[in-house]
C-alpha cells in the first residue's frame, strides 16, 4: 500500500490494517536478517578471486556451486549445494569504512552523524516494521532480536516500546528459556489479569506525571508482555525442544545454527521481523586480533556455512521460501589486499549480500566486482536497495514519512531503488 506524508497513530493503524489485507497476501510474510558484525570479507565467501595475485586471493580455494561458472569460496561447502536458491549481490558499495557509520546504514539506510554516537539517528528497519505493521499474530512480538539487539538496532525516537524483543541466554543449553515468558511461581493467568487491573487504575495518575514518553512505552511493553506469557502458542513459538533431534542436528550445535532455527519458527508463527547476530567477520589479522584471516575463518565459517544452508533447505522443502525472505548482510567488505598481518580491513568500496526466498529471482548472481574484488564494475547498488526489498516484501511504502525529534518529515528510506534483477 502506497502512502505519503507524516503519519499520524490513526494513520498507522490503517495502514496495518491495510498491510494484513494485501490483495498480494503479504499478511503473513517475514524477513529473516542475519547481521555479519565487523563486516565479512568477499573473497573468502561468495566473490573469490582465483585468477588475481596471492595477495589479492587469500588463503582459501574455491569450490564450484549448482550455478554454472560461479565459484564461492571453499568455506561455503553447503551453501554451493544451494546455490541455485540464493541470489547474491556482488556489487553493494557506501562510502565508509567506520563500523558505527556503516551499521547505522545497514540497519536505518542514513549515514551516522557522529561516528562516536552510540545512540540511533534514525529507527531501524526493524522498528519501522513494528510501527507500521505490527505482528502476523497479534500476540506475538513484531521484532524479535536473537541473541540482543544489533548495533543501530534499535528504535531511536520512535521510542522504546518499538525496540526489539531480545531473546538472551544460550540456546544450546539444554535448560534454555527465552526470559519473561513464563508466569512467576504461585502466579495463575487469572491472579494475572486481577494484577492487571490493578496497574490500570494507576494509568491516569502516571499519564499526568510523565514528561518524557516513557508511561507510553511502559504501557506498551505491559500490553505486549500480557499477551506473550498468556498464550501458549507464543511460548511454543520460542521452544527450539519441539524441533525434532535430527532437525537441530541439521542446522548445527551451535548458537548461530539454533538461532537460526529460532528465527524459522517465529517468522513462521507471526514475527514478521527476526534479526540473527553473525559476529566476529571483523578480521584485521594477528597484530589487531590476534589471530589471522585464516585461522578465524576455519573457526567461524563451517557454523556459518551450515546454519546458512540448512535454513535455505528448510524454507524451499517446507514451502516457506514465498513467506520467508532471508538477507545475510555485514555492514561493509574488505579490503582486496590481504595486510602485512594476514588479515583484511575495513572496506566500503564494495560487498556481497545474500537473499534467499521471499518469492525472489534465486539461482543467480547479480552485478560484478573488479578483477581483484576492489570495487564493482556491474550494477551497483547501496544497502538501501536492500532495505528497499525488505520493505517490498513487507508491504511498506519506503516514502512513507515521519516527524523526527525537530518535527521535520523524514522518509523511511530516501533512496528507495529495487533490485530489480530479483523480481
Amino acid at each position: 500500500m502506497a502512502a505519503s506524508g507524516a503519519l499520524s497513530l490513526p494513520g498507522i493503524m490503517a495502514l496495518q490494517a491495510a498491510n494484513r489485507g494485501d490483495p498480494e497476501d503479504r499478511s503473513h510474510n517475514a524477513v529473516i536478517f542475519v547481521s555479519m558484525g565487523g563486516g565479512p570479507t568477499q573473497h573468502e565467501t561468495y566473490d573469490p578471486k582465483p585468477k588475481a595475485p596471492s595477495e589479492y586471493r587469500g588463503p582459501f580455494g574455491v569450490i564450484d556451486t549448482t550455478l554454472p561458472g560461479v565459484q564461492f569460496s571453499e568455506l561455503m561447502t553447503r551453501q554451493s549445494q544451494v546455490a541455485d536458491r540464493l541470489a547474491l549481490v556482488r556489487s553493494v558499495h557506501h562510502q565508509t569504512g567506520s563500523h558505527t557509520v556503516g551499521s547505522h546504514l545497514v540497519q536505518t539506510g542514513y549515514y551516522l552523524r557522529n561516528a562516536s554516537s552510540t545512540d540511533n539517528d534514525m529507527p531501524c528497519i526493524g522498528s519501522v516494521i513494528a510501527r507500521v505493521r505490527g505482528a502476523n499474530d497479534p500476540a506475538m512480538p513484531p521484532f524479535v532480536s536473537i541473541p540482543s539487539s544489533m548495533r543501530y538496532g534499535r528504535a531511536a525516537w520512535f521510542g522504546k516500546s518499538f525496540n526489539p524483543f531480545e531473546t538472551g541466554g544460550k540456546l544450546t543449553s539444554e535448560d534454555f528459556q527465552v526470559p519473561n515468558l513464563e508466569l512467576i511461581q504461585g502466579i495463575s493467568t487469572s491472579r494475572l489479569s486481577d494484577r492487571r487491573r490493578l496497574l490500570a487504575g494507576f494509568d491516569a495518575t502516571r499519564r499526568i506525571l510523565d514528561n518524557r514518553g516513557f508511561a507510553t512505552a511502559q504501557d506498551e511493553f505491559t500490553r505486549q508482555a500480557y499477551r506473550m506469557i498468556t498464550t501458549s502458542g507464543v511460548r511454543d513459538a520460542f521452544d527450539l525442544k519441539r524441533e525434532s533431534a535430527a532437525t537441530r542436528d541439521l542446522y548445527g550445535d551451535n548458537e548461530f545454527g539454533q538461532g537460526l532455527l529460532l528465527a524459522r519458527r517465529l517468522a513462521e508463527r507471526g514475527v514478521p521481523f527476526v534479526t540473527v547476530g553473525s559476529g566476529g567477520w571483523d578480521n584485521h589479522g594477528q597484530k589487531v586480533c590476534g589471530f589471522t584471516l585464516e585461522q578465524s575463518l576455519n573457526k567461524r565459517g563451517p557454523n556459518f556455512d551450515r546454519g546458512v544452508a540448512a535454513l535455505v533447505s528448510d524454507l524451499y522443502q517446507s514451502g516457506l521460501d514465498r513467506r520467508i525472505l532471508l538477507v545475510c548482510m555485514g555492514e561493509f567488505g574488505r579490503t582486496p589486499k590481504v595486510n602485512s598481518e594476514a588479515g583484511r580491513d575495513h572496506w566500503g568500496a564494495v560487498m556481497t549480500v545474500l537473499l534467499s526466498g521471499g518469492g525472489l529471482e534465486v539461482g543467480q548472481v547479480v552485478g560484478a566486482s573488479d578483477s581483484k574484488g576492489g570495487y564493482p564494475i556491474e550494477a551497483p547498488y547501496g544497502p538501501n536497495s536492500v532495505l528497499a526489498m525488505i520493505y517490498r516484501h513487507l508491504g511498506i511504502d519506503p516514502s512513507l514519512k515521519f516527524p523526527d525529534p525537530g518535527g521535520r518529515p523524514r522518509h523511511v528510506l530516501e533512496d528507495r531503488r529495487l533490485i530489480r534483477e530479483l523480481i
